[in-house]
């Protein structure tokens, strides 16, 4: 069963086309890798799934349904959620209010019964902040729970932002090089938690990464984009033999 289907999805800005008629699917259940080099466009089709970019052309569905002009929050709604390469957290808050943050599409209770906190407001911040401390003991950081983001090393901030994505409980989660500026060690810890994530919770996992070796060993399936373009998809061994996508890492004179 495809979960997401891209279909001929192109996206400029004035005289620059970022994407060029791209086109996949992506399966409920599965890692799917989306590589490329720098500039390539893999944010911006993460942007066009999230809704952050609308696509100039093409359409984008959701298990069946068109979401092509949907506004980010309803998607976040359908259950799409979004980790960002460039850490997008609230450095004064602590690490349980940022993952409490990623409940948001889930809260019910208006402005007025939230302000005062009793009721209805209260019994629904206490299942919200259980479904959060589960996420804080699935992603090992219990210690850190009460500590302003701002004070944490770069490695436990992205685990922080995965934490935050991963609070929605979404069908599909987005993760744009959550592994970027790590070292040997925490790549292998954020390489282990996206497998149980995958495993665990059962969520459809796209991942844009740069370390071809962990992209290998997690995905079920990759595409590869250069200049906008789709120049191969498949698995991680066909990826690995395409011509076209060994030309583009390697250089023409290269391959040649």
């Amino acid at each position: 069963m495809n979960l997401l289907e891209v279909r001929n999805i192109s996206l400029a800005f004035g005289g620059v086309k970022a994407l060029n008629d791209v086109s996949f699917t992506i399966r409920k259940g599965e890692i799917f890798s989306l590589i490329g080099p720098n500039g390539a466009g893999k944010t911006s089709m993460l942007n066009c799934i999230s809704g952050l970019y609308r696509p100039t052309e093409g359409s984008i569905s959701f298990e069946g349904a068109d979401i092509t002009g949907m506004k980010p929050f309803k998607r976040a709604g359908l259950g799409i959620a979004r980790a960002f390469q460039n850490i997008e957290l609230f450095s004064h808050l602590t690490v349980l209010d940022n993952l409490m943050l990623g409940r948001h599409t889930k809260m019910k209770t208006g402005v007025l019964a939230g302000g005062f906190y009793w009721g209805r407001a209260q019994k629904e911040e206490i299942e919200h902040r259980k479904a959060v401390e589960r996420v804080i003991d699935f992603l090992e950081i219990e210690d850190i729970r009460n500590i302003p983001v701002g004070r944490l090393a770069y490695g436990l901030k992205k685990r922080v932002e995965v934490g935050r994505a991963l609070a929605m409980e979404p069908k599909l989660l987005l993760l744009d090089e959550p592994m970027a500026g790590m070292n040997a060690e925490e790549k292998e810890d954020m390489a282990r938690f996206i497998l149980d994530i995958h495993e665990e919770m059962g969520s459809t996992v796209v991942l844009i990464e740069h370390d071809m070796g962990v992209v290998m060993d997690l995905s079920d399936s990759v595409a590869v984009l250069d200049f906008g373009k789709l120049i191969g998809k498949g698995t991680p061994q066909e990826v690995q033999e395409n011509p076209d996508v060994i030309k583009a890492y390697l250089g023409e004179e290269q391959f040649i």
